[in-house]
């Protein structure tokens, strides 16, 4: 993996814990409590879940390869099974969080995302765990934890009736392809990195966010880009509040 790509797709990271900052600070108390695409799940329920999974991420890199959830992608099951084990941890960390409002929890989530983005950088090469013989390295874990912040910040905009999309929609898709083997075809090579790909996808989105000039047909391009990763995610699109 080049270094380009490592420092595009961190960039990419830190950036999804801005947006979600200054999402966080347009919430009333009431709107706190308003309904997000996440189903059953309030604002301040995502800003609880986000502080929560920041902090599983930095478990995950202090036991790896034999975390938690290493050994829960060892068994090789399929992702639909996964996903309701990885759910139902969700629902179980949250209930065990202290009621707290939305801004303490979204403060906890920056520092500690923060923290982790940090501490990444060294170890991208380092194998995190692995699904069906596709090793997941630190780096494409990384590159998992950025789309789920910048997916998240979509979640948050559409509970205050705003939309989001990043800057660079395919270097979000590619990590997030990248991270998560279980829900698409590994790599030719039996390794999940965030590598070269994604820093070369990641040129198009560039120039279609960065340039005022850019064509529409490259503005459409990124934003199919970014419904296909809403989609892929288990998100609807047109999702709006009631």
């Amino acid at each position: 993996m080049s270094r380009v790509s490592r420092a595009a797709i961190l960039a990419a990271y830190r950036d999804g814990i801005t947006v979600i900052c200054e999402l966080a600070v347009q919430f009333s108390d009431a709107a706190w409590l308003a309904p997000t695409p996440c189903a059953e799940w309030r604002a301040v329920d995502l800003a609880g879940h986000l502080r929560c999974v920041a902090d599983d991420y930095h478990e995950y890199l202090d036991d790896a390869p034999v975390s938690r959830l290493a050994r829960l992608m060892a068994t090789g099951a399929p992702a639909d099974s996964l996903a309701r084990k990885l759910a139902r941890q969700n629902a179980a960390e949250l209930a065990a969080l202290p009621d707290g409002p939305g801004p303490e929890h979204i403060s906890a989530f920056a520092e500690s995302a923060r923290a982790y983005g940090r501490r990444v950088y060294t170890a991208w090469e380092r194998p995190h765990h692995s699904y069906r013989g596709t090793t997941v390295t630190v780096g494409a874990m990384a590159g998992l934890a950025c789309a789920e912040w910048h997916l998240h910040a979509w979640d948050l905009a559409r509970s205050l009736g705003k939309d989001y999309r990043p800057a660079d929609p395919a270097l979000v898709l590619a990590a997030w392809r990248a991270g998560a083997p279980q829900l698409q075809g590994a790599g030719q090579d039996g390794t999940a990195a965030a590598g070269d790909s994604a820093a070369g996808d990641s040129a198009a989105g560039d120039s279609a966010a960065g340039d005022s000039a850019a064509g529409d047909s490259a503005a459409a391009d990124d934003s199919d880009t970014w419904l296909t990763l809403l989609g892929a995610s288990g998100r609807d699109p047109v999702w709006a509040r009631m």
